[in-house]
């Protein structure tokens, strides 16, 4: 902020701030252990051992708080890094929580993140040849729904910065990719250019060996086809004077002739009404089906 000051001073930039907004980040938390005589020890030296937390063969006592020197609890984000890549550790810190809510930080929990980078790689490549193995076929209808509905979510969730529930919707799409016998062009690229923003590092790797001469960098993000992204069928409740009876699953554009219909022929309708008429049929379309008997 100091520099960009001075060079705004010198008339090479044209604003007086170098960012448009201030938003809070949340502190990271861990816990932290204090011995018999109520001193901090440190958190990287303590063994647990059935139940017990002991610090040279001495028990103390856990408690949590805001990671840092005073509480002897921080972590060396290089130590991370060298152990598992940079990439492990901004993912990890960015799906743990909301950006700017406190968030607890626990070593063991990073191998889900570095589970699931390696399954985006083996998604693509080849572990034992290192050729890319993604093909230039079409989507199905499933996938290519999958990708265009989590292209639309991770742009908003972006924009929010809501990068938690990015990260758990492009696992999502990763998970379904692996279910795949082939990994479609389309998906592969779309899923790369949507990390890309928070894990710079594999994405370029992978974005190179899909066949790209440029950097990621250059590329658009993915733009979702909205008209893919409507829902086929809708699952519409269905009450009895205000008491839930059932569900009933119809096409997203069934209209309340077709919602009644399916409604009495529920099976719980038909017993609570007994063969009798109801006296009225309220339908919301879409949304809901209420029976006065």
């Amino acid at each position: 902020r100091f520099w960009h000051k001075v060079m705004y001073d010198l008339g090479h930039v044209h604003t007086r701030e170098p960012f448009a907004r201030l938003f809070g980040i949340g502190h990271i938390g861990a816990y932290a252990y204090t011995d018999e005589r109520g001193f901090y020890v440190p958190a990287a030296e303590i063994e647990e051992r059935d139940g017990e937390f002991l610090y040279q063969n001495k028990q103390v006592t856990r408690e949590y708080g805001k990671m840092g020197k005073s509480l002897k609890n921080a972590v060396d984000p290089l130590e991370i890094i060298d152990e598992f890549g940079a990439d492990t550790l901004r993912l990890y810190l960015m799906s743990v929580g909301p950006l700017d809510k406190a968030k607890p930080w626990e070593s063991r929990n990073i191998i889900g993140i570095v589970r699931f980078l390696q399954r985006v790689w083996r998604n693509l490549i080849d572990e034992n040849t290192g050729k890319c193995v993604v093909e230039d076929v079409a989507c199905d209808d499933e996938t290519k729904r999958l990708v265009h509905l989590t292209i639309d979510k991770v742009r908003v969730d972006y924009d929010q910065l809501g990068l938690n529930t990015a990260i758990a919707r492009m696992i999502e799409l990763n998970n379904h990719l692996t279910g795949l016998a082939t990994v479609p062009r389309e998906a592969a690229e779309a899923l790369v250019l949507m990390l890309a923003p928070i894990a710079p590092h594999i994405s370029e790797e992978l974005w190179r060996r899909l066949g790209h001469n440029t950097s990621l960098h250059r590329a658009a993000f993915p733009v979702a086809d909205m008209s893919l992204l409507a829902a086929a069928t809708v699952v519409v409740p269905v009450q009895i004077k205000g008491k839930k009876r059932g569900l009933i699953e119809l096409p997203a554009d069934a209209d309340e002739t077709a919602m009644r219909n399916a409604a009495m022929q529920l099976e719980a309708v038909v017993a609570a009404l007994g063969g009798n008429a109801p006296r009225q049929v309220i339908v919301v379309p879409g949304r809901l089906v209420n029976i006065v008997p």
